[in-house]
């Protein structure tokens, strides 16, 4: 089926046409670029099409458009490069040929050959993106719609071009991008691709670890994540990725006391979260908070059920979870401490708030305390609303405290005036047990507001201590 786009097509676009006319080679803007534009989306990203050969016409794009960042991958017959548009910016393209696609059962690597632009749109992922734009002059606007892509840009809908268990079995990964359209797009995946999800959902197991979590984590940064992370525990697909979480679903019922579903739970403080922050590691750390209630719930009778402990078994939990999913390191520790202190602010906003107990809150977290008091306010989903306005106001009692407390600004950065050298220096001791101690104690003096933070003060102290500890034979 053929349309004809409303929208402007920029003029970098035109002058590619027109080059295309020159060497005799159909020409299209192919996929998600096409999509965007019926959309109406912001879109810098741009598949070119050739019905031919693809590496000379990026050559000649380069030399006659000015193409920069020129990148050339001859055994895929494709090149990337960016041109100027003096409206729209600068444009990131992608030279292609025309292709038709078979695969390998144990891999998601297609075997390519040349083929017509038929064969092209029926190999991609959905129909909303199986969409071609003409840029040959005598055509140019036309989208050639040959599965109904535009209807189902109207109806906002997500279904493959061809057999969804053959388009999941080829490429597998494209169960997570149908997760990750529907929470981008706020689209509905339709019956048959839902189903197929959860026939093949274990193949997900032959793609690798770095390309599962660069589609998670854009599921992860859309602005409601719970839509794409229902749908991979519903098809199975979050079992396959991170087990650790679906354990988590379900009620259990003793004695006719039950507790919340902790993973549902867990989807809405993710959503709760996102509306304040778009940080990808604090989602994460909301999506893990409660990773470890599972394995630290007990039942009491006549007190019902606990999960002491979830907190501490949790930071455990998450770097089995990092290192499983191959995820940086450098952001694994901010995640342990979300997970370590969600509950810390808790209890102070139930009691008398000492200045000791919020000095203490604000060295273990550090310069992320405005962080961990966004997920503490995230994770409070009740549907009493006056319950929630009662905890909203004592989580506001705990911030005012907070910012009572005169060393706010440094306790936040919090360094210690004195070092474990300095220490070693003024007592001519050795690193060791000893200096740790030492240590370990001028900064709970601190922090409890038992000297001040000053310098000369913490060196008394240190001698006091050191003084003592002799005295005892504990040095």
């Amino acid at each position: 089926m053929l349309t004809r786009t409303h929208e402007a097509i920029p003029e970098i676009m035109y002058r590619i046409g027109d080059l295309a006319d020159e060497t005799g080679l159909p020409c299209y803007i192919v996929g998600g670029y096409v999509r965007d534009l019926i959309m109406q989306r912001p879109c810098t990203d741009i598949d070119i099409m050739v019905i031919g050969e693809p590496v000379p016409f990026a050559h000649a794009l380069a030399e006659k458009l000015g193409g920069r960042n020129f990148v050339l991958f001859e055994r895929f017959r494709t090149a990337q490069l960016e041109l100027d548009d003096p409206k729209a910016g600068t444009f990131k393209l992608e030279i292609v040929g025309a292709r038709k696609e078979s695969y390998n059962p144990e891999s998601r690597k297609p075997i390519t050959s040349i083929g017509t632009l038929e064969d092209d749109l029926s190999r991609r992922d959905f129909t909303i993106n199986a969409l071609a734009l003409r840029l040959n002059r005598k055509e140019r606007g036309e989208v050639v719609d040959l599965f109904d892509g535009q209807r189902h840009i109207r109806e906002k809908l997500l279904k493959t071009p061809l057999d969804p268990e053959q388009t999941f079995s080829d490429d597998p990964l494209r169960m997570m991008r149908a997760a990750r359209f529907a929470c981008q797009l706020d689209f509905q995946l339709d019956e048959a691709t839902l189903t197929a999800m959860s026939t093949m959902s274990s193949r997900i197991q032959i793609v690798s670890r770095e390309r599962v979590s660069h589609e998670f984590f854009k599921i992860m940064e859309a602005r409601k994540p719970s839509i794409g992370l229902k749908i991979l525990y519903s098809t199975g697909l979050l079992k396959e990725i991170i087990p650790e979480l679906t354990v988590m679903a379900g009620i259990e019922q003793v004695d006719g006391l039950g507790h919340k579903d902790t993973l549902f739970h867990t989807f809405q403080v993710v959503d709760n979260l996102a509306e304040h922050s778009d940080k990808l590691w604090l989602r994460v750390s909301a999506l893990f908070h409660d990773i470890a209630k599972p394995v630290t719930k007990r039942f009491h009778p006549g007190s019902g059920w606990t999960f002491h402990g979830h907190e501490a078994v949790g930071v455990k939990i998450v770097a089995r979870i990092f290192r499983a999913m191959k995820w940086p390191l450098e952001p694994m520790e901010y995640v342990q401490k979300m997970v370590r202190l969600h509950h810390r602010p808790i209890p102070l906003s139930k009691e008398e708030i000492t200045d000791s107990a919020v000095r203490r809150l604000m060295f273990d977290a550090g310069p992320d305390l405005d962080d961990l008091m966004t997920l503490c306010r995230a994770d409070v989903t009740s549907k009493n609303p006056r319950k929630v306005q009662r905890i909203m106001k004592n989580f506001s009692n705990v911030e005012a405290k907070i910012a009572e407390v005169g060393e706010k600004d440094l306790l936040a950065k919090w360094r210690p005036p004195v070092s474990g050298t300095d220490i070693m220096e003024l007592l001519n001791l050795p690193q060791g047990r000893t200096v740790g101690i030492i240590k370990s104690r001028m900064e709970n003096a601190i922090i409890d507001g038992d000297i001040p933070y000053d310098r000369q003060a913490a060196l008394d102290y240190i001698q006091q201590v050191y003084r003592e500890m002799q005295e005892k034979g504990e040095a």
